[in-house]
């Protein structure tokens, strides 16, 4: 198959994934306006906001308000990150379209990211992607840190591997696995998915690389060789981890977008709508 008939899926997260890192609380209106502005890019896929506690996270205290005041589009699947069974039931009021839950393939960020070791942390999932499954909703899960983790160094494959099983035999329709702090290198990718493709289909992994070390739009590369059809990104390369100390920058949409385009690979993106979207971000948002 040549590339300019493959289409790539770029799963545009920055109204969560990226403004939660946030230092100064962003407003409702202003949420809803990017989220609205990006729904008509062209994606199918935009992660929203989180259902966490305000305590840990207070960027995404008005998930309910968000969600509640989007446009709609009726091609955009929207997404919310929900890790407890509290959150699941915020998000099912607020109509939500998809659920994601977030696991780590290191048991030191398991417990500095959610207080529990991984196994704990696969638990908890359990009743929350059945109930998800009940209301009809895709599941997705994260693993953080795939390559590398902030505390512990390096990561093993197998770790991985063992995690995004449990995952999809849990009910998650994809798994997407992060990198982290960005430590990623196109060898260290590679590895990692060659492993993880043992017990998971390519169509059911996704790529979420982060560009700290410049080394994001290598990783997608190396992932294309491989088969991964899925990435990613945030509009203006927002965000990071709050868990991670100097993970800063998640992959830009545009970035990945035009690498993409570039190769010939369908995005379905249209450029010019992307821009605004980015331009309001640097206007009203954005802190950098």
């Amino acid at each position: 198959m040549s590339n300019k008939q493959q289409k790539i899926t770029i799963y545009e997260v920055g109204p969560r994934d990226g403004l939660q890192n946030e230092k100064e609380i962003i407003g409702t209106e202003q949420k809803v306006e990017l989220v609205n502005l990006l729904s008509d890019v062209g994606f199918e896929k935009i992660e929203v906001t989180s259902f966490v506690s305000p305590k840990w996270v207070p960027q995404m205290a008005d998930a309910t308000e968000v969600l509640s005041n989007i446009s709609r589009s009726a091609n955009v699947t929207y997404a919310a990150l929900t890790p407890n069974m509290k959150g699941f039931e915020k998000a099912l009021d607020s109509n939500v379209d998809e659920i994601a839950i977030f696991g780590a393939a290191s048991e030191s960020f398991s417990q500095k990211n959610i207080n529990c070791s991984i196994q704990e942390s696969l638990e908890r999932f359990a009743p929350v992607v059945k109930a998800g499954r009940e209301a009809n909703l895709p599941v997705r899960a994260y693993v953080s840190c795939v390559a590398g983790c902030p505390y512990e160094g390096d990561i093993a494959p197998e770790a991985v591997k063992k995690v995004a099983e449990q995952l999809l035999n849990m009910g998650c329709y994809e798994v997407s696995l992060g990198d982290t702090i960005g430590k990623g290198t196109p060898e260290l990718i590679s590895n990692m998915l060659e492993a993880v493709l043992k017990v998971l289909p390519a169509n059911q992994i996704a790529g979420h690389y982060h560009d700290t070390n410049g080394r994001a739009l290598e990783n997608v590369e190396a992932s294309l060789d491989l088969g991964i059809t899925t990435f990613d990104s945030a509009v203006g390369g927002l965000g990071g981890c709050p868990y991670a100390p100097g993970a800063k920058g998640n992959l830009s949409t545009n970035s990945l977008a035009k690498m993409l385009n570039e190769k010939g690979y369908e995005t379905g993106l249209d450029m010019e709508k992307l821009q605004k979207a980015e331009d309001y971000l640097s206007q009203n948002i954005a802190s950098r």
